[in-house]
């Protein structure tokens, strides 16, 4: 896909190989850009507090572990490891309150 702006205002969206002319909204113009998941960086959820860890820097994690636990809305919810690896760094500690999609730990 790929776009043109004309001095009418208007915008060549090239989709298919067939060219539309169409007017772009601000919202559209000032969107933010996809940027592809990294599946290393493990991140909340849903906002909640750390109430128990696990894990810290430089320990080796099995796919299933259990590296924390993420109590929220008074439910205690286990974060697994997705596959094998290596915890790179640990960014939250017990007690620590967290957002949705704040990063928790980084795995390599």
């Amino acid at each position: 896909m790929e776009k043109n702006e004309n001095k009418t205002g208007y915008s060549s969206l090239v989709v298919d190989g067939v060219e539309y002319q169409t007017l772009l909204t601000d919202k559209y113009k000032n969107r933010t850009p996809y940027a592809e998941t990294n599946h290393n960086l493990l991140r909340a959820f849903i906002p909640g507090t750390i109430v128990e860890v696990y894990v810290k820097t430089g320990k080796k994690v099995k796919e299933g572990d259990t590296l924390l636990i993420l109590e929220a809305m008074k439910m205690h919810n286990q974060v697994k490891a997705p596959f094998n690896g290596t915890i790179k760094k640990m960014l939250v500690k017990k007690n620590d309150l967290v957002s949705k999609n704040q990063v928790m730990i980084e795995i390599e």
